[in-house]
Order: C-alpha cells, then sequence, then structure tokens
C-alpha cells in the first residue's frame, strides 16, 4: 500500500473500475469534480462493481495462487523452481524471500488500490445526502470488499495500514496494532451483515450470507495477539447459515467443478469468470502439465506447472498421504491420468520431471477442448462454500466442548457426500475422540474437501502447523532446510518502505530486517 492509492484520481478510479461506459458516456470525466462524482448514487455504483471487478482480477493467472504456494498442499513445479529464484523462494523459504521478493510485492500491491477505492465509497457514502436502500447496500457491499481484502492482506503480513478516510489524520498509512487491525474487520463486516441482501440477481455482487460467513472466519482465523479469536463467536456466525437453510450441500461433489453448474446452491461467494478475454481468469495456464503443453496447446488440462499437489497431498494414506479408499473428492481434486486423445505424453529431460505426476484438476475447464487455448479456462473461482462453512462449525463446536456434535456434523454432511451419499461404517469418525484428534483430523479433512481453494496457508498459520507441517510434506521447503518461525509472516515489499513515509525499515517483521 502506498500513498499514491490513497490519492488516485477520480479520473482514474473510473477507468479502472472497468465498469462505467455508462457513467463515462452520459458526462465527460474531466468536467466532473470529485465531489460531483460521489454526490450521485447512480455514480457511485458503477465504482462499487469496478471494485468487485478489480477484486476478482488478484484471483486471476498465477498470482491467484502465490499464497497456496509453500504450504503442505501445493508447490512449484520442478521446471519453475530452476528458472525463477524469486518465485522459488516461497517455497524454499530460503534468502529470496526477502523484502526484494517481487512475486509477493505484486501481491501486495495489488490488493491496495482496492482496498483504498472501498474506503472512498465509504467515505463518501458518508457524506451522501442521498437516502434508501440502494445507498445501504453499497455502503454494505464497500465493506464487505474491504473488510475481505484487509483480512487477507493481514493474514499473511501481520500489522497493516487501516485506510479510512475519516482517520487519515490519525491513521496515516502506518501499519496498525492487531487489535485495532481486526476491530476494523469486524466493524466492516458487522456493517455489511446489516445491510446486504439475502440475494442478488447479480452474482458478482455480494450477500448477506457472505457476510456472516466471513465474519464467523474471521472469528476463528484472527491470530491470538489481536484479541480478536472468539470460537463461540465464530460458532454462532456459522450457526445462522446451518439453520437458515439458505445453503445446501450439492449432491454430486463432482457438480462443483462442472463450468456448466455454477452459483449453485453450495455457492455462497464465487468469482465471475467465462472463456472470454478479459473475463477468462488463465489459471489452467498455471495449474496444468507442460507435458501436454507439449502435445496440443488446446489440451484443457495442459499447462507450465506453477503449482503442483505436493506428494502428502496426492498419496493415499497407506502411503503417507491423506486420501482414504472410496473417496470421490481424490479423482475430482487431482489429476492422476495424462492421456490425452490415445497419446501419452512423455517427459521431457529439461523441464525436471514432475511434470506427469500428479496435477490440480479443479480449475480444468472442459468447454476449451480441441478449441480454445487452456490460456482462456474460464471456470468461477471459490471465493466462499458451504462445505467450508460446516468444517469451520465443526471446528468451533470442538473448541466449545461439543467435539460429538462436531464428529456427527463431519460425519453426516462433508464425509457422507465424499463417499456417495453412503458412508462406510469403518470410514466415520469416532465421536468419542478427544478434541486433540479432532484437531489433526479436521486439518485433514479440510485439505482434503477445500484443497488448492485458497486456505491452506492460513489454517496452517492459524493452528500453528506451518513450520512443521511445511518442511516435513513440501519437497522444496524440506529440501531447503531454512523455513523459521519467522515466516508465518511474508516480508513487506521493500519499495513500500522506501515509498511510503509512515513504514520505516525498523517497521519491518521480524527475521526479513536486513534483507
Amino acid at each position: 500500500m502506498k500513498k499514491r492509492y490513497l490519492l488516485i484520481p477520480m479520473a482514474l478510479l473510473i477507468v479502472l473500475s472497468g465498469s462505467c461506459k455508462k457513467f463515462i458516456e452520459e458526462e465527460p470525466q474531466t468536467a466532473l469534480t470529485e465531489e460531483q462524482v460521489f454526490s450521485k448514487l447512480d455514480n457511485i455504483e458503477p465504482l462499487l462493481l469496478g471494485l468487485y471487478t478489480s477484486w476478482r482480477n488478484t484471483k486471476k493467472d498465477r498470482g491467484g495462487f502465490m499464497f497456496t504456494l509453500g504450504s503442505d498442499e501445493a508447490q512449484q513445479g520442478a521446471y519453475q523452481v530452476q528458472t525463477d529464484d524469486r518465485q522459488a523462494g516461497l517455497d524454499r523459504y530460503n534468502g529470496f524471500l526477502t523484502a526484494s521478493n517481487t512475486a509477493l510485492a505484486q501481491q501486495w500491491d495489488s490488493r491496495w488500490p482496492v482496498i483504498a477505492a472501498a474506503a472512498r465509497i465509504i467515505y463518501s457514502l458518508s457524506l451522501n445526502t442521498e437516502e434508501g436502500a440502494r445507498k445501504n447496500t453499497i455502503l454494505g457491499e464497500a465493506s464487505f470488499i474491504r473488510a475481505a481484502l484487509d483480512f487477507e492482506v493481514s493474514q499473511y503480513w501481520g500489522e497493516i495500514p487501516l485506510i479510512d478516510q475519516a482517520k487519515f489524520d490519525e491513521y496515516g498509512t502506518r501499519r496498525q496494532p492487531l487489535p485495532l487491525v481486526y476491530q476494523t474487520i469486524i466493524s466492516d463486516l458487522e456493517t455489511a451483515v446489516q445491510y446486504l441482501p439475502e440475494t442478488q440477481s447479480d452474482k458478482r455482487r455480494a450477500t448477506k450470507g457472505a457476510a456472516i460467513a466471513l465474519l464467523g472466519k474471521v472469528y476463528l482465523y484472527a491470530p491470538e495477539a489481536s484479541g480478536a479469536r472468539d470460537y463461540a463467536k465464530a460458532r454462532d456466525q456459522f450457526k445462522l447459515l446451518v439453520d437458515g437453510g439458505r445453503y445446501q450441500l450439492v449432491s454430486n461433489y463432482a457438480d462443483l467443478w462442472d463450468p456448466s453448474k455454477p452459483n449453485s446452491t453450495e455457492s455462497i461467494y464465487e468469482f465471475q469468470f467465462n472463456n472470454t478475454y478479459p473475463d477468462n481468469n488463465q489459471t489452467q495456464w498455471q495449474m496444468g502439465s507442460r507435458s501436454l503443453a507439449e502435445i496440443d496447446q488446446y489440451c484443457y488440462f495442459g499447462g507450465y506447472d506453477l503449482m503442483v499437489p505436493t506428494q502428502y497431498c496426492y498419496s493415499d494414506a497407506g502411503n503417507g498421504g491423506i486420501w482414504e479408499n472410496g473417496d470421490l473428492r481424490k479423482n475430482e481434486s487431482i489429476r492422476y491420468d495424462f492421456t490425452y486423445k490415445g497419446r501419452t505424453p512423455t517427459l521431457n529431460p529439461s523441464f525436471g520431471g514432475d511434470e506427469l505426476d500428479p496435477h490440480v484438476k479443479k480449475y480444468e475447464d472442459p468447454r476449451t477442448d480441441g478449441m480454445l487455448s487452456f490460456w482462456l479456462s474460464g471456470k468461477n473461482i471459490f471465493y466462499m462454500r458451504y462445505a467450508d462453512v460446516l468444517l469451520c462449525y465443526a471446528e468451533t463446536l470442538n473448541e466449545t466442548g461439543s467435539t460429538s456434535q462436531g464428529v456427527d456434523l463431519v460425519n453426516n454432511t462433508i464425509r457422507k457426500r465424499a463417499w456417495g451419499g453412503t458412508l462406510p461404517a469403518a470410514n466415520m469418525w469416532n465421536a468419542g475422540m478427544s478434541a486433540a484428534e479432532f484437531r489433526t483430523n479436521i486439518l485433514d479433512e479440510r485439505m482434503r474437501e477445500l484443497c488448492f481453494e485458497g486456505w491452506r496457508r492460513m489454517d496452517l498459520i492459524r493452528t500453528g502447523k506451518l513450520v512443521d507441517l511445511v518442511k516435513q510434506r513440501n519437497k522444496w521447503t524440506k529440501q531447503s532446510g531454512t523455513i523459521q518461525a519467522f515466516h508465518n509472516r511474508y516480508p513487506i515489499p521493500l519499495q513500500e518502505i522506501k515509498q511510503n513515509d509512515d513504514i520505516e525499515e525498523s517497521d519491518q517483521n521480524p527475521g526479513y530486517l536486513n534483507n
């Protein structure tokens, strides 16, 4: 977050929004002052829609998965590690994981313009004299987006600046203490819960359910040092969704990854994409196998091995991995077979040797097969789905003294579906397990259900398992042997320190001060 983001000219915000053609055609942007723009909801709402696009675009291409690298769930393909030392540092946790790491700096930089623009809308609405549900909805949506991004950035970087124009003289662009950061995130989400509608016809836009789900996750994921972690409050938020009945698991896990079945009853919020530029997501370009790309550029599971599953994530339990016999999620989440149109690809020795090891399957887009480059993959990408809520709810039940109830919930919903609707007795969790056993089991169950959906690193950080599990299960981390406790946070980017007058070198996260 650089100061210049707070001072983005309104004309530039309009261009960045990508949804303001009607507004631009109605009145020349050069003829409007910022006050004039924000005096009308008709002008503010297109800017809000632009925020959704900008937020969505942080999930595109390789940038959408940088935070999943360096986990025990996923790592970079060998060729990626061989050819990009800075990016490789995200898995190796070595001397390239520093303040000058450009791969991380790009993720930091991409989020702050969206946060700043959301803050501008929130502030302007406080000055806007119009009244009514429309204004309240816009306020709820801008608050939701700011909270979602503040939460994400704080999870990875710790103390962060808080962009609040009403308090700019007080806050500036300094990193703020964790209790204040999470108090602000919670306040934004409470506003979103209050004002967001139950449903939105435009699927790009957030609903009350999304705000409730995220508020529950904030209470669950907040660092202990923030004082905001509260299992009972998290439980109560998730219970609202469970009791409300609006969301339901789809009966067939495979349907979640069928691009012809978007925005299902299980979807709480998903980023909307399609197969046409610029609304494609390029995700498969990063997930697929380089060996298949060499065979046919129109093979829908080809790609360039940015992110591949760890051996722990793709192996059966009998071989030291997570998968149990009969779990249908395994072959829907991970590709093991690389035969394409009767052809079996071969390894190119110069590519590193893992191009035909198991790959991520969830983002394959069969609609491109034989017609479009896999660069034009465009399936929607989940932000939150009901299965995640159920697992979080079960976890909070365990943490508030109701372990057996949490076990029953997991058995009768998530695991029952994973075995096609009938969970074999041998695969049922024991209702008499201890709270400690539940914590171990739920972490693996979250990987089975939610692998590659963006929550694993946060799960490892909040449970204190990042260092121990990643150094055991991530090939590159184990090989390097340099991961340490301070790697639970990323370094503040060097350019941020240079350009932000409120952040000094001494404000850098511990462990990165002199690199």
